[in-house]
């Protein structure tokens, strides 16, 4: 997917990945690109994660990692300081993710106020419904029952906004059916990892004060930041290609030698980080296969970190009984006025009884794409335009971003980018990885 001609493109989807992959293309000097971009909520930039207003949401990547222009990574720092928001002291930063949302509205506020008289840049705030190939390029249908149609069309949904298939009675926090809870009533979270942190933050802000039971396979807790330097490290250095069993024994191995060296092991895991899309696409299916379904848990607690002042407030919920981590699993739910959940112990395998008035799905992102809430990635499957990849983690599409068919067909046309895309690029869910990714696809498809 070189040298295409391509002068009209829609993106599907105006939240962070949306507005990221904009801002690349309209670096463009093309005075004949035309870019479009629908988002069905109010406001653009949010989408799930930067939508929250409560200033303990802070983000989960310092303030020098979330520039959304992969060439100019200071971007967001320097904003945060030429608005007095920080000052030059304070480092490393863990903004709020509201400052987040604000950051990506101005981005694209003088986007808009820059394209004005070009007319390369459109804005539907409108529900997609529905992506269909036409002979010229594509259409996409609206719910107010117009369409939009261009040569190509980027879906950029990001994370489903409802709760995992088989979650039960389980709602997602901040949603319409988060109504009011008495302030010492007990919850119910499936999960434990950096929602579940969102949804504890998000109780405590509102004054409730109940034990909050938090439920997942190993039970575990992700791990706090801390100010450090990557090794570095060389692609030839990594094995690439083996079994996942290998690859671990390396990889334990590097973070003793390095710890031996006074190294802590996040300098280690960040030393990776850049080479984590090549290792993923060069594993064996079986490896990507085990390594979902026995340790991603565990990269996960260690890779995908806490902002040091929240680890300290989580630690002490857990310490003095207000969260409670169960490694297990629930086997039955029976509503009353409230919620019996039982809950299978994966080390005793006993079973426990506990009596709640909600659950929350906090469960990230181990769902099968094909039950997905959102109207145009479910219109695509349904339609065999599109497949889930063979994980089911999102849909199945190229090394170029390009969507493949249920009959294996490369799609010339539909592209995705962002979460959607984790089948194939696995580690696509922070802000450093999805910005490399749009300014990737921006040079593919503009050159």
């Amino acid at each position: 997917m070189t040298g295409r001609a391509t002068s009209s493109i829609i993106i599907v989807g105006g939240g962070a990945s949306g507005v990221v992959l904009a801002a690349h293309l309209l670096k463009s000097p093309n005075p004949d690109l035309r870019v479009t971009l629908i988002e069905k909520r109010p406001h653009f930039g949010q989408g799930i994660a930067y939508s929250t207003l409560l200033s303990a949401h802070v983000l989960n990547v310092s303030a020098a990692g979330m520039s959304a222009y992969a060439d100019d990574p200071g971007n967001f720092s320097r904003w945060l300081l030429e608005r007095g928001l920080v000052t030059p002291e304070q480092a490393p930063v863990y903004a709020p993710r509201s400052l987040y949302a604000r950051y990506l509205k101005e981005l694209l506020d003088d986007l808009e106020a820059r394209e004005q008289q070009t007319g390369r840049l459109r804005l539907i705030r409108e529900e997609s419904l529905s992506i269909s190939p036409t002979a010229s390029g594509v259409e996409v249908a609206l719910a107010n029952g117009t369409s939009v149609v261009a040569h190509l069309a980027a879906l950029a949904t990001g994370h489903d906004e409802e709760p995992g298939a088989g979650q039960g009675h389980a709602i997602r926090m901040g949603s319409e059916a988060d109504t009011a809870l008495a302030e010492d009533s007990r919850v119910l979270v499936l999960g434990t990892g950096l929602s579940m942190v969102d949804a504890f933050l998000s109780l405590e802000q509102r004054g409730h004060r109940g034990e909050i039971v938090a439920v997942s396979r190993r039970g575990l807790l992700p791990s706090p930041h801390r100010k450090g330097n990557p090794i570095k490290l060389d692609v030839a250095d990594i094995p690439l290609g083996t079994q996942l069993s290998y690859f671990v024994g390396w990889f334990r191995d590097l973070i003793r030698e390095n710890q031996k060296a006074g190294i802590d092991w996040r300098d280690v895991v960040d030393g990776l980080r850049p080479f984590n899309q090549k290792i993923w696409q060069n594993w064996p299916s079986s490896a990507k296969r085990r390594f979902v379904e026995h340790t991603k848990a565990w990269w996960d607690i260690h890779r995908h970190r806490m902002a040091p002042e929240v680890y300290a407030g989580v630690t002490e919920a857990v310490q003095s009984g207000r969260i409670r981590l169960v490694a297990g699993r629930v086997v039955d739910i029976t509503p009353g006025g409230g919620f019996s959940v039982q809950v299978q112990s994966r080390h005793t395998q006993q079973l426990e009884t506990f009596d709640v008035a909600r659950i929350y799905d906090c469960t990230g992102i181990a769902r099968d794409i094909s039950t997905t809430s959102n109207s145009v990635v479910r219109s695509l499957v349904d339609r065999g335009l599109a497949r889930p990849d063979p994980l089911r983690l999102g849909l199945d599409v190229t090394a170029n971003c390009e969507v493949i068919a249920s009959d294996g067909t490369v799609s010339a046309k539909i592209l995705a980018v962002g979460p959607l895309t984790r089948g194939t690029f696995f580690e696509i869910d922070a802000i450093p990885d999805i910005r490399v990714q749009c300014a990737r696809l921006s040079k593919q498809l503009l050159g």
